[in-house]
C-alpha cells in the first residue's frame, strides 16, 4: 500500500497558486488537499502542475448550499461533478447538515454512492461539526444504515464535540476506522479542534492517542488491500490557529506545524515514493 502526504491550501489563499504549489512539492509533499478554484487560470495551472510533477490531488466538496432540502442536493451534485474534473483520487466531502433529518441525510449518501458507481470517484464524508457526521453518536447511526458510509477521519471534531477523547466510543471508532480512507491529521483536544501547537510536550499524550488511531486506520487499509491511503495535514490559520489577543498574530506557523505534522508521519509509517 502506498501512503501519500498532502498539503491543505487552507490557510494560503492570499499566495499564488504557483507559489504555493512550488512550496508544498519543495516541502516534500506528495500532492494536495482542495476546493476547485473559482479562476479558469488557477484551475488550469493547478491541473498542469500536479500532471507535470507527479503530483495528486483529492478535491473538496464543500460549497453545497440552498435554502431548502432540494436545493441543497441539487448543488450537492453540481459540485460533486466540478469536483471530479482533475480526476481525484477520491473527493472528501462536507454532506448535509446537522439540522436535516436523518433520511435527508441518507438520501445525499446514496447520491454520493450513485456519483461514485458512475464516475469511479470515491466520495468520503468528512467527520466535520456541522454535517452529517459531526458525533460519533450520529457517525455510528450511519453506519448501521449505509454500507456506503466512507469517511474522511477528522476525528478532532468528535473530541471537540464529546469533550472527550472518545473512551466511551469504542465501538464506533472501531467501525469509523474500518470505513477510513482519508484522514486529516489535525490533533484535537477536549475543548477545541485543533491544539495551539503540537511541537509543544503539553501536547504528547494526546498526539500518542491520535497516533494510535491512525495507526489503526493504516493496517486496515493494508488489511482490504487498498492501493493508496492519503493523510491531509490539516492544522489550519485563524481562528483554529489561537492568536495573540489584540494583535491577531497566530501563536504558531501554520506551514511549519504542518510540515512536522508531515515529518511526523513519514518517519511512523516510513513513508517513500514507493509501495509499502
Amino acid at each position: 500500500m502506498e501512503i501519500k502526504i498532502l498539503s491543505p491550501l487552507w490557510g494560503h489563499e492570499h499566495l499564488p497558486i504557483s507559489d504555493f504549489l512550488e512550496k508544498i512539492r519543495v516541502a516534500g509533499y506528495h500532492g494536495i488537499d482542495t476546493w476547485i478554484p473559482d479562476d479558469l487560470g488557477d484551475k488550469l495551472y493547478l491541473y498542469n502542475y500536479l500532471r507535470r510533477h507527479d503530483m495528486v490531488i483529492v478535491t473538496h466538496q464543500h460549497g453545497a448550499a440552498g435554502n431548502t432540502f432540494k436545493e441543497f442536493c441539487t448543488s450537492f451534485v453540481k459540485n460533486l461533478y466540478e469536483c471530479a474534473v482533475p480526476g481525484p483520487l477520491l473527493i472528501n466531502s462536507h454532506t448535509g447538515r446537522d439540522w436535516f433529518s436523518n433520511d435527508q441525510n441518507l438520501a445525499l449518501i446514496d447520491i454520493a454512492a450513485e456519483f461514485s458507481d458512475k464516475m469511479n470517484i470515491p466520495v468520503v464524508h468528512e467527520t466535520h461539526r456541522g454535517r452529517l457526521g459531526f458525533s460519533p453518536q450520529m457517525a455510528h447511526y450511519f453506519f448501521d444504515n449505509r454500507e456506503s458510509y466512507n469517511i474522511t477521519a477528522d476525528f478532532s471534531h468528535w473530541t471537540c464535540v464529546t469533550e472527550s477523547l472518545l473512551e466511551n466510543f469504542a465501538e464506533t471508532m472501531t467501525t469509523a476506522i474500518s470505513r477510513t480512507r482519508h484522514v486529516h491529521a489535525r490533533i484535537g483536544f477536549e475543548n477545541g479542534p485543533q491544539v495551539p501547537d503540537p511541537r509543544d510536550p503539553e501536547w504528547n499524550s494526546v498526539i500518542a492517542k491520535y497516533l494510535g488511531w491512525w495507526d489503526r486506520i493504516v493496517e486496515t487499509n493494508k488489511q482490504l488491500h487498498r492501493q493508496v491511503l492519503t493523510f491531509t495535514t490539516e492544522f489550519g490559520p485563524r481562528p483554529y490557529m489561537p492568536c495573540i489577543p489584540f494583535s491577531q498574530r497566530p501563536v504558531a506557523d501554520q506551514f511549519e506545524v504542518n510540515c512536522f505534522m508531515m515529518e511526523l508521519l513519514v518517519e511512523r509509517y516510513n513513508i517513500t515514493n514507493k509501495l509499502i
